[in-house]
């Protein structure tokens, strides 16, 4: 008679990671995978401290608060803070400037960073390509107090560079200090000068990781350069332009503040197209010291911000499901 085995005598398979819930997952990491979870000690104590404790600050938004009573001691107002913002004339003209003005500086960097990758990556002089990095690379790394003492030699409407070459040629001065429609523009390029080549280190660093045999049998097969780019790299290269978009877009409510006060300071003339949320917010801070209202419109800037990366998550998933960033 063949003895039945018990459930005794039965060995029981190993589990494998990743094959039960979350919890069960953690559960198994922690007996079996101590060393690698010791690893990630670090990173998740910085998280910790630096990113999840100073969230505790955002009931702040809900306060009047008082640096003296401090956060457990300060008047809960609730919405007032935020209604102080919503409800000023000023909100709208700072919102859409803010969305404008950050529209133009994603597009427009991501576009020139992405051509001075792709230049970058058909230099075959290693020497004249080390160069040229870092001369593009190097005004990310220039402070923009200084690039607006430049602005000011260069637009000022007496004695400028631009002026003076304007009327060298006979031609009228342009008052730039005093005509907002010309700003978005004005800071467009400078936003362009000032980081597209930062960013295109990203992008020159995502071609060089692509198969270069890829490029071989075209070329073999009579593509020219442009078709190689057109036809391999930028193809290759979307999901790196739309994570790069994805990120991006999750600040688009968060204004450049030290780029735009640095430039345009407090000139009450270029208002109507500059003054953004953040310089906005910096103002009422000065004149009030209501700090609760300035950490309201920062927690609605977040807020924003991630509903907007969820929304161009989702269209980003129905358009191209590989590219979308969860």
């Amino acid at each position: 008679m063949v003895p039945v085995p018990t459930a005794a005598k039965t060995k029981k398979r190993p589990r494998k990671s990743g094959e039960g819930g979350l919890v069960a997952n953690f559960r198994y990491d922690l007996k079996n995978n101590k060393g690698l979870l010791g690893l990630t000690l670090p990173a998740v104590a910085w998280f910790l401290v630096f990113a999840y404790a100073p969230m505790l600050g955002l009931v702040i938004a809900f306060q009047k608060y008082s640096p003296a009573k401090g956060i457990f001691g300060s008047e809960f107002v609730f919405l007032d803070n935020f209604r102080f913002f919503f409800g000023s004339q000023d909100f709208v003209r700072v919102t859409v400037n803010t969305l404008l003005l950050n529209t133009l500086f994603i597009l427009a960097t991501n576009f020139v960073a992405i051509l001075m990758a792709i230049a970058l990556s058909e230099i075959k002089n290693k020497y004249f390509k080390k160069v040229s990095q870092s001369v593009i690379i190097l005004p990310h790394f220039i402070s923009w107090t200084v690039v607006a003492l430049l602005i000011e030699a260069f637009l000022k409407t007496e004695g400028g560079f631009v002026n003076n070459i304007l009327a060298a040629f006979g031609a009228e001065p342009i008052k730039f200090m005093q005509t907002p429609e010309l700003w978005p523009a004005i800071l467009t390029i400078l936003r362009v000068w000032q980081g597209a080549g930062y960013s295109s280190i990203v992008y020159l660093a995502a071609i060089t990781g692509f198969d270069q045999s890829m490029y071989e049998a075209a070329r073999v097969d009579g593509a020219t350069r442009l078709q190689c780019i057109t036809r391999i790299t930028l193809p290759l290269l979307r999901p790196t332009i739309v994570l790069l978009l994805l990120m991006a877009v999750g600040k688009i409510f968060n204004g450049d503040f030290g780029m735009v006060y640095a430039i345009v300071g407090n000139n009450t003339l270029l208002y109507p197209t500059t003054d953004i949320i953040d310089t906005y917010v910096y103002r009422q801070l000065m004149e009030q010291s209501n700090m609760g209202m300035s950490s309201a419109v920062g927690l609605w800037q977040s807020i924003m911000g991630f509903i907007m990366v969820v929304i161009m998550n989702k269209v980003t998933k129905k358009i191209d499901s590989d590219s979308a960033l969860f």
